[in-house]
């Protein structure tokens, strides 16, 4: 079972997608284990984003994702990185297929609606960076053996 972070970025919860993005992912099986809406601190998103310090589009994505709020979820299923990223489609919204969230609703890569754990070491991290242990709840769906074989 793995674990993910989703963020819906200020232009997705501005555009009054957040439901149809978590809709699109439960509908996958996943499990939501932790959701908050928040408005992001400069602090967490340079910590989140430290990978990308010093590429030119850097600056404006730490002032862009800390601009408004932003609704941060943890996922727990199985094969939960890459069933979150087949959901998102290409972090372009011009690459992206029909039927993404980014394929549908996306327009510019700079607002691209949403972000994925792109591992399920990463994954973890990301959770553990922007969730405490006590936000987060196991529980199991009923009928989950509908769903995944087990």
């Amino acid at each position: 079972v793995e674990r993910t972070l989703l963020l819906i970025k200020p232009d997705g919860v501005q555009r009054g997608l957040v439901g149809k993005i978590i809709d699109k992912i439960e509908r996958r099986g996943l499990r939501m284990i932790g959701m908050k809406m928040m408005t992001v601190s400069t602090h967490l998103a340079e910590t989140h984003y430290a990978i990308h310090k010093g590429k030119p589009f850097y600056d404006n994505l730490i002032d862009y994702i800390t601009s408004a709020p932003i609704v941060a979820i943890a996922w727990q299923g199985s094969k939960a990185i890459s069933v979150v990223r087949q959901v998102l489609g290409s972090t372009d919204p011009t690459e992206a297929h029909p039927g993404t969230v980014r394929g549908d609703y996306g327009i510019d890569i700079g607002r691209n609606l949403t972000h994925g754990s792109d591992s399920v070491k990463n994954g973890m991290n990301e959770i553990n960076l922007w969730f405490k242990a006590d936000e987060l709840i196991e529980w199991k769906r009923s009928g989950e053996e509908w769903i995944f074989e087990v």
